[in-house]
């Protein structure tokens, strides 16, 4: 395995909460940071560039708190760069991500390239998200230290490749970090993502369903009442491959089976504060505000602990399945 010995020792799981838009805020990072997991947010996550220099001075503080109550140091947050051309923020974030001093960073939707050097200058650990070998190609040539693998089963932007195929094809030309987005319903499946070759594993739809998240109750609620079978695979919110919730979609008043295609990607319009107020008044603000994401695992999702309990309880499933590998 290729995590840095140091960081691996602050890790109660080998995982990190993923970050989700709309839903990742300080109460769920610092959170999972304090439990043993890194803890992720979307930087667009913040309306303002101040909002999020707020965000980052307090979640900070925080840990820093947790680790004088303690004597130990939390796991660390990691801010995630949308690094789409769309997005008008990225110089913006990068500069309070750095003003912040992040030990670990997540580049998504476009290449890293560009927020490459400031960010290795600072000390900083970067992964990327990449949905096919090629990309993966590409960000290991930018000089990354992790690419995060999107399979099939990852909620919100997700891939469409078998973790399995996936996971060797990479492991074929990289030995750096590797992270496995997608279907990481229990600790079973961190131990089996490990055992293939992954150092750590993104679990995603089940923070959503914490009392930390900022997801609404009633899509918390949904996460907990639906499966499998409920997860669509749709390009029509996003204009990205997204796994969506069927029964999000029918309460919306949109029929699941029939949808259009979102054209070019344009991030601008869903960062953009002012942009999402004007959606906030529109008669069919529904259609943005309750038509919910969620991964292949939201099978695993009974009820809503807190992110502490759910770590707790991962991290028992986690130490179990190892055991039982051991003894085979």
């Amino acid at each position: 395995m290729s995590l840095p010995a140091a960081l691996e020792k602050r890790l109660r799981l080998p995982l990190i909460a993923a970050p989700m838009f709309l839903v990742s805020g300080p109460a769920l990072v610092t959170a999972a940071c304090r439990a043993g997991t890194i803890g992720s947010f979307p930087t667009a996550n913040c309306r303002t560039v101040e909002e999020l220099d707020a965000w980052l001075a307090g979640m900070t503080d925080d840990l820093k708190r947790a680790a004088d109550e303690s004597g130990r140091a939390p796991a660390p947050l990691c801010p995630n760069l949308i690094v789409h051309r769309s997005n008008p923020r990225v110089p913006d974030d990068l500069a309070a991500v750095l003003r912040h001093k992040a030990e670990m960073v997540i580049t998504s939707v476009g290449s890293p390239e560009p927020v490459m050097k400031p960010l290795k200058d600072a000390g900083c650990l970067v992964l990327a998200d990449v949905a096919s070998v090629r990309h993966a190609e590409k960000a290991v040539a930018a000089g990354v230290d992790g690419l995060v693998l999107l399979t099939a089963g990852a909620g919100g932007q997700t891939g469409w490749v078998n973790p399995f195929a996936f996971v060797r094809a990479v492991r074929k030309f990289w030995d750096g970090i590797v992270v496995m987005a997608g279907g990481m319903a229990d600790g079973q499946a961190i131990a089996a993502a490990r055992a293939l070759g992954c150092d750590l594993a993104y679990m995603g739809t089940k923070f959503i369903a914490t009392r930390e998240s900022l997801a609404k109750d009633g899509y918390k609620q949904m996460l907990v009442d639906s499966r499998l079978d409920d997860v669509l695979l749709t390009r029509a919110f996003t204009g990205l491959e997204t796994n969506m919730l069927r029964p999000s979609i029918a309460a919306a008043g949109l029929d699941p089976d029939n949808l259009p295609v979102r054209g070019a990607i344009d991030i601008s319009k869903d960062i953009n504060a002012a942009e999402r107020d004007k959606r906030s008044k529109e008669p069919d603000a529904k259609r943005w505000k309750d038509i919910w994401s969620a991964g292949h695992s939201v099978s695993g999702v009974d009820d809503v602990p807190s992110a502490a309990e759910l770590v707790a309880r991962t991290a028992a499933e986690y130490d179990a399945a190892v055991q039982s590998m051991q003894r085979v």
